[in-house]
This record gives structure tokens, C-alpha cells and sequence, in this order.
């Protein structure tokens, strides 16, 4: 069968690569091993968020005095609590595949590999079929990393992928990374009382996020009763009875911790397995495919999108990067823009970030003047008991251009878009602080925050300004 577009892999990358080649009039194979949705759906940001969203109510059930109400025999049923996460995801899976259908694109259940003049060979259950595509698009994703620690085959370690299927909440964790993946599951587990310890083997937790922002949500996490271990490296696990015995070192001494899981967030890497990119002739390495910001691998008509490339493992980019494939491999000119894409943390209280930190902008040699609001002067966060974290803008000192945005604080993920239409378009703090913005809402924090640029925000007793 011969196709316009073939697209390889259906998750965020893929499945809206295929949806905007269909709509743009190609004649699109979507080919997939497993489910529709791949990682981001099935096993990251969605059923993750669906457990976090669960915690989260199961903490404002225990606050609740707080709004003058009162609960009692309040309890929760875990098992319920992981149905609901696979309800959640099934629903979204429905939804791309009438999504996938209701364009016309012909789904293809298998394995691909690339044959070599835009051929593709596909495993399927019931044997070995071959399909031909002008244009291919490449959107196989990533796996978890697996470290070579000895005794990381033992029961008790498992992956997020593990974690998100077990059946019982476990009394304790040591969760091996401080990326994102590792804080976000940190949270949930600590939420319904699992005794938690994150260790990252660098010196911070969340590398690359702005240290004002790593700063305070460090001290919120232990104030929640999460312990951090930064700069510790784990040397080996063994096994503890029905739990794990975890070995680690730090500058000053040797410790050893005791779990009844480990989870390892240490990271993910791009599927390139059995792809036939060598005999295709593409150009790839450990880090993933290389791309050019058409999304064009070095083979003409052969794109790549989303993890698979090494680039940001964030969904969001992926759709994005989708979507540039499939105008170029439908004859429009799009390219990539990787420098201003937001990211959020769902961590509690949630984080969310977009173009440059302020030791970036220092780095870069750029004037820099840096404005914070605190939410405890938003009317709107204390009305909710949400009050912890703040807004920090980093601008552009001659010129006032907003150079990044990054929030800790209620809704974060949310009020982080405000800021990236800023730094994309360059807009200026001035022009931010001067549209009025509805109150009483959470929005008002970024306003002012960027007041702040010029003078103290109003709600505000005082701010660190430089």
C-alpha cells in the first residue's frame, strides 16, 4: 500500500503528526505497537496527573477544618484510587482513536522498521506486511533509563512504569532522581502517607529550573515530610527481607537506607531499537535522532519527532514538533521553535517555567532586572489556603522585554501560558503590568510581578528587586 505520510509511533508526537497530514489532504498511515496515546497517555503525564489530582483531594478532605467544615471516618481506597487513573486514561485513549478515525487515517497495529526507499516493514500479529510513504515521520518516544547499579533486577526496584501498576500503597520509597518524574510521584506517595526520600546524585533537585524556584520548593517538600538526599550516589541494592536495602555514598560517608520499593526516575531514553535507521542511513546516537528545525532527519522525506530526537521530553513539544513535520512533509514551510516552550511540574504546590532563568540570562551576558510576587499578597490564593510560592519575572534591564517567566504556586501550570505568549512575542514588562487583569484571580500575582519591574507590586510589603 502506498501512502503520502507514514507515521511511526502514536503518542503525542505521532498521533498529531498523522492528524495534520490527514488534514491537510495526505493519505497518512499511523502505525503502532502498543497503545494509542504511547508514554505520555499510558505511563507519564496523564495517569501520573490523574493520581496527583486524587492526592490532591485526599489532602483538602484532611484541611478541610481550615474552611470551617469538618469530615469524619474519612479514608481512602487505593485500589479505587488506581482505578479511577485507568478509567481516566482509557477514556483519552477512546478519544484518539476517534480522533485517528474520524480523519481517515489508516491505523496499522505492529512493529515498524524502516526497508530502505521509504519502506516500511511492519510485524503484526498475523504476519509481515509492507507499506511504501513518500514522507516519513519517526515518533517512537522513550523508555525509562536503566542505570547499571547491581541490584536493580530485585523485585523491590521498579520503574515509573511499575509504580504506576502497583496494587497497594507501600509504607516506604527512596525514589533515586530529583527530576520531575521523581517529585511528582515524591508527592503522591507522601500525600497518602508513604514515608518518601528522594536521592539525586547531582546538587540540586530539578536541574536547569531556577534556583529561587528549586529553593523554596525544597524547603516545601521536607516541610511536607519528603527527605531529600542531593549529591548522594547510590553504589548498589540488596535485598531487606521483603523490601530493599539501598547503599549510598555522599562526600562525607557511606549510608545505607532501607525501602519497601525503590523507584528509579533517573531519566529516560529515546527508542531506536530494531528501527532500521543504519540500513535507512539516518543519522543517530545515544541522544536520539538528529534533526534539523524542519524536523528533517538527513534523509530527504524522513522526519523525526518528540523524544526519539533527544531533544525536550516534554508531550506538549512533541505535538508541536508533530505538527512541523507533517506541514513540511505536506509541502509547507514550518520550522521548530525549541527556546520558548513552557514546562510544568505538578508537584504540590505545582511549578511551571518558560524562557530564561536568571542565571541563564547572567550567563548570556544579558542586563538583567529580576521582579518577584509573593502569593500570599493574591486575595484570590488566600481565599483558596494557597498562599505558598511566588511569581518571578526575569527582564530584559534596558529594554524590558520579558526574557522568562517561573511560578511556584497554586495553578502554575496554568498561569505560566501568560508568560510564554510574552517571551515569544517579546512583549515587555511594562505592556504585562499595564492590562488590567480580573480580579479577584490568580493572574493578578503575574500582573503585579511585573509592576514590580519598576516599582513594589501594591499588595506587596516589600520585594527583593535588583
Amino acid at each position: 500500500m502506498e501512502y503520502d505520510v507514514a507515521v511511526i509511533g502514536g503518542g503525542p508526537g505521532g498521533y498529531v503528526a498523522a492528524i495534520r497530514a490527514a488534514q491537510l489532504g495526505a493519505k497518512t498511515v499511523l502505525i503502532e505497537e502498543g497503545d494509542l496515546g504511547g508514554t505520555c497517555l499510558n505511563r507519564g503525564c496523564v495517569p501520573t496527573k490523574a493520581l496527583l489530582d486524587s492526592a490532591a483531594k485526599w489532602r483538602d478532605l484532611k484541611n478541610c477544618a481550615e474552611f470551617g467544615l469538618s469530615a469524619g471516618g474519612i479514608s481512602y481506597d487505593f485500589s479505587a484510587v488506581m482505578r479511577r487513573k485507568q478509567k481516566v486514561v482509557n477514556q483519552l485513549r477512546a478519544g484518539i482513536a476517534s480522533l485517528v478515525k474520524s480523519n481517515g487515517i489508516q491505523l496499522l497495529k505492529g512493529r515498524a522498521r524502516l526497508a530502505g526507499d521509504k519502506k516500511i516493514k511492519i510485524s503484526t500479529a498475523t504476519g509481515l506486511e509492507e507499506v511504501t510513504a513518500a514522507n516519513i515521520i519517526i515518533a517512537t518516544g522513550s523508555k525509562p533509563a536503566k542505570p547499571p547499579i547491581p541490584g536493580s533486577e530485585l523485585p523491590g526496584v521498579v520503574d515509573s512504569d511499575g509504580l504506576l501498576h502497583m496494587e497497594k500503597m507501600p509504607a516506604s520509597v527512596v525514589i533515586v532522581g530529583g527530576g520531575v518524574v521523581g517529585l511528582e510521584f515524591a508527592v503522591f506517595l507522601q500525600s497518602f502517607g508513604c514515608q518518601v526520600t528522594v536521592v539525586e546524585l547531582l546538587s540540586s533537585i530539578l536541574p536547569g529550573v531556577d534556583r529561587d524556584i528549586v529553593n523554596r520548593l525544597g524547603a516545601s517538600l521536607k516541610k511536607q515530610g519528603i527527605k531529600l538526599l542531593i549529591s548522594a550516589k547510590v553504589k548498589e541494592f540488596r535485598p531487606n527481607g521483603s523490601g530493599v536495602e539501598i547503599l549510598l555514598e555522599d562526600a562525607r560517608e557511606e549510608q545505607v537506607l532501607a525501602a519497601e520499593k525503590v523507584l528509579m526516575a533517573t531519566g529516560r531514553i529515546p527508542v531506536l531499537e530494531d528501527l532500521g535507521l543504519a540500513e535507512a542511513g539516518v543519522t543517530f546516537g545515544k541522544k536520539g535522532i538528529e534533526v534539523d528545525r524542519r524536523m528533517q532527519t538527513n534523509i530527504s522525506g524522513i522526519y523525526a519527532v518528540g523524544d526519539v530526537t533527544g531533544r525536550l521530553q516534554l508531550a506538549h513539544a512533541a505535538s508541536g514538533a508533530g505538527m512541523v513535520a507533517a506541514e513540511n512533509a505536506c509541502g509547507k514551510e514550518a520550522v521548530m521553535d525549541f527556546d520558548n516552550i513552557p514546562a510544568c511540574i505538578f508537584t504540590a504546590p505545582e511549578v511551571a517555567c518558560v524562557g530564561l532563568t536568571e542565571q541563564q540570562a547572567v550567563e548570556a551576558g544579558l542586563p538583567v532586572a529580576v521582579s518577584r510576587m509573593n502569593f500570599a499578597g493574591n486575595c484570590k490564593a488566600v481565599s483558596l489556603g494557597e498562599t505558598e510560592g511566588f511569581v518571578k519575572m526575569v527582564v530584559h534591564k534596558d529594554n524590558g522585554v520579558v526574557l522568562g517567566l517561573h511560578i511556584m504556586g497554586p495553578h502554575a501550570s496554568d498561569l505560566i501560558m501568560e508568560g510564554t505568549v510574552a517571551v515569544v512575542h517579546k512583549l515587555t514588562a511594562g505592556e504585562l503590568a499595564h492590562t488590567i487583569h480580573p480580579h479577584p484571580t490568580l493572574s493578578e500575582a503575574v500582573m503585579e510581578c511585573a509592576h514590580g519591574v519598576f516599582g513594589n507590586p501594591i499588595h506587596q510589603v516589600k520585594i527583593g528587586k535588583r
